[in-house]
């Protein structure tokens, strides 16, 4: 060779080193350092479990989870080694053979039918690279495939695979897929289950047995084949596993469990934690849920909503018949086209812990009526005046008037008018300043019209009375009403006017229930709770239950409370739950206009609340549909499944009550010369009982009877919520049903949204 040819040989070598030297260092440029797989953390599934331990929800970007390979099944492992690299053992990260036999067929085909990628490729492109079709891409792919084969084992790259392979319809990893396509945990799953997930792999949606379900089972069959061959199954196994049905609907979505309660617990996760660590950190949360007891609720509540529904909808079409028939238009509130569907609320709280067991916030959007919506508790509220008045020094046995009342607005407060103890006596009273624009006048009414005298404190309970009520919350006063409530439970803001005795200030049945959950509890109030613990991926607990209780009333008030609303229920308007056959206490309620309907019943075990009504405050219509008539019937319904694993106990009495027969007419105690159907076992705290009997000669009293034509006499008629106008006369509070509360002074036009409170977390 001449001196020239090996100078221009040399230089040619030189060159071509150091492009090459140039394209590797760009190849190898940005390339992850592998020892980066040792701490690998994909994203992972954070998993929702109820009280019992069974998975009601997964949350995450990716359905995934991170397994050992000895949780996952050897029938999967050698699936997909058949099918997708059955060299992988023997191989050290990419297989000559195999790039050479596709590349053959890719020619012939002159396009792309077959992949030489090895199980070692496949991992490098899915953690390290980007989904690019470029041939750079690919050298990287190879030398990082080999990269990986120098730092892992087999068994640790086939795990690191098995947990990061996608395999459709949002599942990365065996564990999700095995959730994703037929409802198990990955270590249930059946040969035939095994060979159909391999299959996906190559072709998720065009495998999928959702979509294509001839194609799932061509595809599960060449899996099974490929096994066969390689002689990790015998043949009557393939025979069996080819027989079993394709999937071909997804299992029932976990994310449609308990949908209220778990979206109350992901805002409070992520208003603790992060929305990162939520959706991807792989946490398991343990929650109070009873997800058996949830599922009868819901059950049961969408029953019954869904049959008023219907109920409604033929009242609101004889309503628009008749209108139409004067041949006057419509009124602007009246559509002829059907009505919106009717809402509900249902909660149930452990009494003793506070523990939420079911929680239904409604029948669709993610707007959770039992913790954002502040509606009327209406007469639900009058356990708390009863309380005050029974913490005052009065007893079940002692007599409330329930006679006519008005009160005037002097511009500041609502004032009892003196003297003005029947409807004649108001007109008299307020004819002087019937010409005043500024004169107000509220004059309440009972549901039936009616006025029963001097009743006992127990019966003006059961039968809901509002001017009883009125009555007492005058005679305690209104803040220490208020006062009460908030050390049971109640957090809103509670308006101290003579109106808050009739549940005018507005409240979320969360509250409402928990407050309730107090006089179960002996006068313990515990802050209602949806987490018992919540841990990171790796078992490290995050956070755990710190119990939150404190004493709001003394056991001895709780309790008598209690025993006078198990009236409600045995003698009053909540007596459709009787049929429960238990001790049982509660309170119904109805607000402004049957506008929201409640019922709140509770066992020494468990306190359960219910809300019905419209988003748009919405009249329910008929005046018989108040709490106790529409409410109580699926209350109990639902509350005689639960109550199935709960034995029949009654609240325990404490020490400090006593029990005396009374005649329940008078209040006084007992003797024989009393009527018999008088006599009544009546609990009071010790020292605090009648000392005088019964006069064998007194008769009840008489009860009064104002009938509509009397009331439209003496009032202006209400607007649609029954608020105070400025009159000529009296304004009464509406008359719907014994529950209707009355107008708070100085209120706004409610027209509009329900009042909405924010989320309250978990209200620790």
């Amino acid at each position: 060779m001449s001196r020239s040819r090996f100078y221009v040989f040399a230089a040619s070598a030189f060159l071509l080193v150091g492009a090459g030297s140039v394209a590797v260092r760009k190849l190898l440029e940005g390339m992850p350092p592998i020892h980066t797989l040792e701490d690998y953390a994909p994203s992972l599934t954070t998993r929702v479990f109820d009280s019992k331990g069974a998975v009601i929800a997964e949350l995450s970007i990716e359905k995934r989870a991170l397994l050992p390979l000895s949780k996952i099944p050897v029938d999967l492992q050698n699936a997909v080694i058949a099918v997708e690299d059955d060299t992988f053992f023997k191989h050290w990260g990419i297989s000559p053979k195999g790039i050479l036999r596709s590349s053959a067929r890719n020619l012939i085909a002159r396009r792309v039918v077959q992949g030489a990628s090895t199980i070692t490729q496949q991992l490098a492109k899915q953690i390290f690279l980007k989904p690019e079709r470029k041939f750079t891409r690919k050298i990287r792919e190879i030398l990082l495939a080999l990269e990986i084969e120098r730092n892992f084992s087999k068994p640790e790259i086939l795990q690191l695979y098995l947990n990061q392979v996608y395999f459709g319809e949002g599942a990365y990893g065996a564990q999700a897929a095995a959730r994703n396509y037929f409802g198990k945990e990955v270590s249930e799953l059946s040969l035939a289950d095994c060979a159909l997930l391999a299959g996906l792999i190559r072709a998720p949606r065009a495998n999928s047995p959702f979509f294509r379900p001839e194609n799932a089972r061509k595809r599960r069959a060449l899996v099974l084949q490929r096994m066969l061959d390689e002689k990790l199954v015998t043949q009557a196994e393939v025979d069996a596993a080819d027989a079993q049905p394709i999937p071909l609907e997804k299992p029932l979505g976990l994310d449609s469990q308990a949908p209220f309660f778990v979206e109350h617990v992901r805002r409070r996760l992520e208003h603790k934690y992060g929305t990162a660590l939520v959706w991807r950190g792989g946490l398991r949360v343990f929650t109070t849920l009873d997800l058996d007891m949830q599922k009868k609720a819901e059950a049961v509540m969408e029953k019954a909503l869904s049959e008023f529904d219907a109920k409604a909808q033929v009242e609101h079409e004889k309503k628009v018949k008749e209108l139409l028939a004067t041949g006057e238009p419509l009124p602007p509130d009246v559509s002829t086209g059907p009505l919106s569907k009717i809402q509900g609320a249902f909660v149930v709280i452990d009494v003793k812990t506070g523990a939420v067991r079911a929680m239904i916030g409604g029948r669709d959007s993610h707007f959770n009526r039992v913790t954002q919506a502040k509606r009327q508790p209406g007469s639900t509220f009058k356990p708390f005046v009863w309380a005050a008045a029974l913490g005052s020094g009065m007893t079940a046995a002692s007599m409330v008037e329930d006679a006519p009342l008005a009160f005037y607005f002097d511009g500041r407060d609502w004032r009892l008018l003196e003297g003005a103890t029947d409807q004649y006596s108001i007109n008299l009273a307020t004819q002087p300043f019937a010409a005043s624009p500024d004169f107000k006048i509220w004059v309440p009414n009972n549901y039936d019209g009616k006025f029963l005298g001097r009743v006992t404190l127990r019966r003006a309970l059961a039968s809901s009375r509002n001017i009883s009520s009125i009555n007492l919350i005058t005679q305690v006063g209104p803040p220490l009403v208020a006062e009460l409530a908030r050390r049971a439970g109640i957090r809103s803001e509670l308006e101290p006017a003579p109106a808050l005795g009739l549940g005018a200030s507005v409240v979320t049945p969360l509250e409402m229930t928990s407050a309730f959950g107090t006089f179960a509890n002996g006068g313990i109030a515990v802050t209602p709770y949806t987490l018992e613990r919540a841990e990171d991926a790796g078992g490290r607990q995050l956070e755990g239950r710190v119990p939150s209780d404190r004493e709001a009333m003394t056991p001895q008030l709780a309790y008598l409370v209690t025993n006078l609303m198990k009236g409600v229920v045995q003698n009053g308007t909540g007596a459709h739950a009787r049929r429960l056959n238990r001790p049982l206490a509660g309170k119904t309620g109805t607000s402004n206009d049957n506008r929201d309907l409640w019922f709140i019943g509770f066992t020494p075990d468990l306190v359960a609340g219910a809300w019905m009504g419209y988003d748009d405050f919405t009249s329910l219509g008929r005046k018989d549909w108040t709490g106790g008539s529409t409410v109580v019937p699926w209350w109990t319904s639902i509350m005689e499944e639960i109550l199935k694993d709960y034995p029949k106990r009654d609240f325990p009495a404490p020490s400090g009550i006593v029990f005396a027969p009374i005649d329940k007419e008078q209040g006084l105690l007992y003797q024989p010369a009393c009527p018999r159907a008088n006599k009544l076992l009546e609990a009071f705290a010790q020292g605090s009982e009648p000392k005088e009997y019964c006069d064998p000669n007194r008769k009840g009293s008489a009860v009064i009877e104002m009938s509509s034509a009397a009331l439209a006499s003496t009032a202006l008629p209400d607007d649609d919520y029954g608020r105070l106008r400025p009159s000529s006369g009296a304004a009464h509070a509406p008359d719907g049903d014994s529950d209707a509360p009355p107008p708070l002074p100085g209120e706004g036009d409610p027209e509009g949204p329900a009042p909405q409170g924010g989320d309250e977390g978990d209200l620790e």
